[in-house]
């Protein structure tokens, strides 16, 4: 998830005029290295959208598709040709719905309810499976307040998750750093969640940087509750940048830890690259991933 800004406005505008005309050509003109080695395959991985709002969707579907990463994610139905015109999926569609306004209160799940019920259907047509959600913030509930207004809200739309085959995907964020106040920000809420719940159509979005922040423990956490994730997001702590040495996650290791548990599904990158070269920066990183 985002990085205390939206994601659709990350360096909107910054760009105009001529500047924006080289940056573009610069694009079109990256390209991995022509005798690179194809990505084993063994994750599966992806990038998240906004982190790459800079560079048109096109260009980054197509190095996508030539280094081997399988998803442009958390995009919505405009956008959603360009990315199958490529061959690419889109492994967790954007909602459009708030992350501070989510299940944990009652009075959301009216106008909450109507919205999924509108998206699920067309997230099913476009051949596509996750589907993301937020608790919201707490704004003075306690956990067992948010667990079940959750609970009770996520229930009414099972039926229709399930005749459609889409899965509602639930995202762990630290409300440390990025987004104070939000309620689904440990894995043990979430997987408490999920277990109430108890439906394969209802899962949790690991967030690996925001749960480092949070908890900590990610390999053992990871191991032990991989029945209730259904997909997973990188970032580099602190900073949430490039996943590289310069930060305390060692994302080879926590890899492995996810391919070793027979997960597969994706890993989606959603770190803000600090590179002068955004591709070549995403490359690097996929590389890392790539165990």
């Amino acid at each position: 998830m985002k990085c205390g800004f939206p994601r659709r406005s990350y360096l909107g505008g910054a760009i105009s005029g001529l500047g924006l005309w080289h940056l573009v050509a610069t694009f079109r003109g990256a390209s991995a290295q022509e005798d690179s080695p194809p990505l084993k395959g063994r994750i599966n991985q992806s990038v998240s959208r906004w982190c790459y709002n800079r560079i048109p969707l096109d260009v980054l579907c197509k190095f996508c598709r030539k280094i081997g990463i399988k998803s442009v994610e958390l995009i919505g139905p405009k956008d959603w040709p360009v990315v199958k015109e490529h061959g690419l999926t889109c492994a967790m569609v954007s909602s459009g719905t708030p992350l501070t306004r989510g299940f944990n209160r009652g009075e959301n799940h009216e106008w909450l309810i109507s919205e999924y019920e509108r998206m699920i259907p067309r997230v099913a047509e476009a051949g596509f499976r996750n589907l993301i959600c937020f608790s919201g913030n707490r704004e003075g509930l306690d956990d067992e307040q948010g667990l079940k207004h959750c609970e009770e809200g996520i229930k009414r739309l099972l039926p229709l998750c399930e005749k459609h085959n889409v899965v509602l995907v639930m995202e762990l964020l630290n409300s440390k750093v990025d987004h104070p106040d939000y309620m689904c920000d440990r894995t043990r809420w979430g997987v408490e969640l999920c277990k109430r719940i108890g439906s394969e159509y209802f899962k949790l979005l690991y967030d690996i940087y925001h749960m480092q922040i949070m908890e900590g423990d990610l390999i053992r956490t990871i191991r032990e509750n991989i029945q209730y994730i259904a997909h997973f997001h990188t970032g580099g702590n602190p900073g949430r940048n490039e996943i590289d040495e310069t930060q305390e996650i060692w994302y080879p290791a926590v890899m492995r830890a996810i391919a070793d548990t027979g997960y597969t599904g994706f890993v989606g990158h959603e770190f803000i690259p600090k590179s002068p070269d955004p591709l070549a920066a995403l490359e690097r990183c996929a590389r890392l991933c790539d165990v």
